[in-house]
């Protein structure tokens, strides 16, 4: 089955190439939206408006996910100063990752859950400089160097990647 992504995140197009899924890409200029004290409805309504968005109008993947931590959404953050914020206050604790997946109009959200290693001010630093936080929900990458800040992880590694492949299961992609 050939299908549309509509995201632009390498992330979600590694998975996607690890799992022998054929697929096109299209960015969309979805506008996002954001529940404070909802995570699971913000990015199931996020994944469906960037589905929506998207010119093809059959077979169509989107996603959308985001960090949760302290009854806050962490998102991607603005600039190096807030991802090395961002950090520090994920430092030594345990944080959500919900992702919301589209597929032609249904919707799942699946959460895992990421400790982090305590965090120094040189550890943020040599993690940013490898990385590219302001493209990464919560500042972080588990994928690319993860090492460094992450102590474990439960639940879907897939999912703390951006694509959970449980939904791609049950919608028959994979």
């Amino acid at each position: 089955m050939r299908i549309t992504l509509a995201s632009g995140s390498p992330r979600r197009a590694k998975i996607l190439d690890g799992l022998g899924v054929e697929y096109e890409i299209e960015k969309t200029s979805a506008r996002e939206v954001c529940h404070p004290d909802d995570p699971e409805r913000t990015v199931r309504e996020n994944a469906l408006l960037k589905g929506a968005a998207a010119k093809a109008r059959s077979r169509v993947l989107s996603a959308d996910t985001i960090v949760w931590f302290g009854g806050r959404i962490y998102g991607k953050p603005r600039d190096l100063e807030e991802a090395k914020r961002f950090l520090r206050e994920l430092g030594g604790k345990t944080h959500s990752v919900f992702t919301g997946v589209a597929f032609d109009g249904d919707s799942r959200v699946v959460r895992s859950d990421v400790r982090f290693r305590e965090l120094d001010e040189a550890a943020i630093d040599a993690y940013v400089e490898r990385v590219k936080p302001t493209d990464r929900a919560g500042a972080y990458d588990i994928d690319e160097s993860g090492d460094l800040i992450v102590e474990s992880w439960s639940g879907s590694y897939e999912n703390i990647m951006g694509l959970p492949v449980e939904p791609l299961r049950e919608w028959g992609i994979i």
